[in-house]
């Protein structure tokens, strides 16, 4: 019989290192994937790990710590993720945002965080080809690269160590449930595994597997695109970003950028990253289009425009190929990771938003210290699934 501690839905970043750590500390487990491994969004985003893109407490604590286990897993893993600590630089093209982002810096900066601000006059010995206007920036050492894929394919090689089994090309169809609402079993397209616990590692695909339990789970899917540029000689060193990104990722900052009508109406902010192929991704937007993953030639221009404002050296590099991506979004930017208090057995670990590569491993250590009964490394009430029945139930007494 098909039988395991916990069985872990989903095989892009979040679900391999949830299936790693799970696996290392002796559970039985087994990883449930429709498709192959890393084949949804893990396959179809950027390849940093970032605290310069979260804002202060509980987000950048998380993603701090992450990468500091990226820095650990680098040296002891067989598989090769091409982790490489470079740093990341953001661009301020406004005094009023360099304002801004002065405010942002000294409160990470006070939490210990090693930022610093970047005058207009330091911005050409960081980066030389960056456009001659700009405001200044922000610096922060810590933040670092990979390649999304291998991360991915890291986590579960290391995992089979331990005894993972895989199950990928198999959709699940249904979880049954015990008469007090307790998982039992998980039944795909090809087979049934049976368990007593189950994680939610589904990304964007998660609510539809939390309606095979009865719960509804808040996520909506957020499309962002990607240019890739030929092999090209060295334009950036490390990550660059505009700060209006900060400003088109979190909704309740107050300010409006001086863009065109095309970046403003597909709500893009420039990033460039560097590959270890010579190329270089280049973002990026933000858009609520259900599933779509096509690439839109609206968006390519867009994507091109604001990029060539603040590298103006683009306009001579070709784009050979773009691509999309879907965002798992919640309300509030914070991931879920979390028990269900309705359904025992089930756990979710995902809306991790654009941060999925960034949080996997504590993510995976912090799944694993909730099935456990551990306590978990950073107090994570706030990643709670019930926060949403508390918010419901405060607006129904308003």
């Amino acid at each position: 019989m098909n039988s395991f501690d916990v069985i872990v839905i989903g095989g892009g970043i979040i679900g391999s290192s949830v299936a790693y750590y799970l696996s290392k500390e002796g559970y039985q487990v087994a990883l449930v994937e429709k498709g192959d491994i890393a084949a949804g969004t893990s396959s179809r985003c950027d390849a940093v790990a970032l605290i310069c893109d979260k804002k202060p407490g509980i987000d950048t604590e998380i993603g701090f710590r992450s990468i500091q286990l990226y820095k650990k897993l680098a040296k002891e893993f067989s598989f090769d993720f091409e982790f490489f600590s470079r740093g990341s630089l953001y661009v301020c093209e406004t005094d009023q945002e360099l304002e801004i982002a002065n405010g942002y810096v000294k409160q990470q900066a006070a939490a210990g965080y090693d930022m610093k601000m970047v005058s207009k006059e330091e911005l050409p010995d960081i980066e030389k080809h960056l456009a001659d206007d700009l405001a200044g920036g922000v610096w922060t050492e810590v933040d670092s690269t990979m390649n999304p894929y291998l991360v991915c394919y890291a986590f579960i090689e290391e995992a089979k160590k331990y005894g993972l089994q895989l199950f990928t090309n198999q959709e699940v169809k249904e979880i049954t449930q015990g008469p007090d609402g307790s998982v039992e079993s998980v039944k795909t397209s090809t087979t049934t595994l049976y368990t007593k616990n189950v994680v939610n590692c589904a990304g964007v695909w998660a609510s539809h597997i939390g309606e095979m339990v009865g719960i509804d789970i808040p996520i909506r899917p957020r499309k962002g695109m990607v240019l890739v540029t030929e092999r090209t000689d060295r334009i950036v060193h490390q990550k660059v970003h505009e700060f209006g990104y900060m400003l088109s990722k979190f909704e309740d900052i107050n300010y409006k950028r001086n863009v065109s009508k095309l970046v403003e109406d597909y709500n893009i902010a420039f990033t460039i990253e560097p590959t270890e192929a010579s190329n270089y991704l280049v973002g990026g937007h933000r858009a609520f289009k259900g599933y779509d993953t096509s690439a839109e030639h609206d968006v390519m221009r867009g994507i091109a425009e604001r990029a060539t404002r603040f590298l103006p050296i683009l306009k001579d590099v070709n784009c050979i190929r773009a691509y999309a991506g879907i965002r798992p979004w919640v309300v509030d930017h914070l991931p879920i990771v979390s028990e269900v208090d309705e359904v025992p057995g089930f756990y979710i670990a995902s809306g991790h938003e654009g941060d999925g590569i960034s949080m996997a491993p504590i993510t995976g250590k912090m799944m694993t210290e909730l099935i456990s009964g551990k306590e978990t490394e950073f107090n994570i009430d706030r990643l709670k699934f019930s926060r949403y029945k508390a918010q419901e139930e405060i607006l129904q007494t308003i």
